[in-house]
């Protein structure tokens, strides 16, 4: 049964025919079920190691049940998970199998599998990318409104309020006052560019040195004028508008997009020593001497 988003068989599918398996409807082989209160969890031998691969290419809900199907298949795997929020599969399996015949195992099932145990790299840049568009979210609303509450209604008059409250917003903003008002608002949108747009900073720094043009430096090009622009406008004799508010909206809108749109760039794995092909995953260490440890079998979703 084709399972990827465009309705096409994958390779994944047919090593699950091949091998006479399909991702259970119920209970996932070996994992003993519990209820949506807590993860399912699978018996793990005393001597079996753990292994993480980061990989791209779980698109599916069905895909995870059907991956962790095909690697439980496998003679000598005592428990997988394969998780597509981030991008990751462990698996607990015999010493006697190598990493690398586990990674072949998941590129025969088409499945990319980035360079070194980069799992934790990718659960990072995962965070920090979420740690990002929290700032440019937050930080975009703190600058939005000042503006939407006193800036905006002295430009647009007749949208917003009375000819006499228009009048007081702008005593306001020709008085000393101006001054901290426009402290905060560049500082506000200073800091959500930096932090919210670092990555894209770094890489249009990159690209400039190596004499490239490109759209995201374009992108900070433009921002760092429009910010330079508003900063020489508030603070200097200047005559222009402050638009530190479309400064905050493009923030927002690329860090909104590259999270949700095209997504994030892969972190650079590539200084991510590779472990030694015996299993060098760390074994899970047994609660009690009498007892196998236990595998978390749902990559903790």
């Amino acid at each position: 049964m084709p399972d990827d988003r465009h309705g096409r068989p994958t390779r994944l599918d047919a090593v699950a025919r091949e091998r006479g398996v399909d991702a259970p409807a119920g209970d996932r082989r070996g994992v003993t079920s519990r209820d949506d209160a807590g993860p399912r969890t699978a018996r793990v031998p005393e001597p079996h190691v753990h292994d993480t691969f980061s990989v791209d290419g779980i698109d599916t809900k069905r895909r995870e049940g059907l991956l962790e199907a095909v690697l439980l298949d496998r003679d000598g795997v005592s428990a997988a998970s394969a998780t597509r929020r981030n991008g990751t599969v462990g698996i607990h399996h015999d010493p006697d199998v190598s990493r690398e015949e586990l990674r072949d195992a998941l590129e025969a099932c088409g499945l990319v599998v980035a360079p070194g145990d980069a799992a934790f790299e990718v659960r990072r840049a995962a965070q920090f990318a979420s740690a990002r568009v929290a700032v440019a979210v937050l930080f975009g609303l703190m600058v939005a409104t000042p503006y939407i509450a006193v800036l905006y209604p002295t430009r647009i008059e007749w949208l917003f309020y009375d000819p006499v409250t228009v009048q007081y917003l702008q005593s306001i903003l020709d008085s000393q006052m101006a001054t901290h008002f426009f402290v905060n608002l560049g500082s506000l949108s200073g800091i959500a560019f930096l932090v919210a747009c670092g990555p894209i900073i770094k890489r249009s720094l990159a690209a400039a040195a190596a004499g490239e043009l490109t759209n995201e430096s374009v992108f900070v090009a433009g921002v760092t004028a429009l910010f330079g622009y508003s900063t020489l406008a508030a603070f200097t004799a200047f005559e222009g508008a402050v638009h530190y508010d479309l400064v905050a909206y493009a923030v927002v809108g690329v860090t909104l997009w590259n999270h949700f749109g095209v997504g994030e760039t892969t972190p650079d794995t590539a200084g991510v020593t590779e472990p030694t092909a015996g299993g060098s995953g760390t074994a899970d260490a047994p609660a009690d001497a009498d007892e196998e440890p236990v595998a978390m079998a749902d990559g903790g979703r």
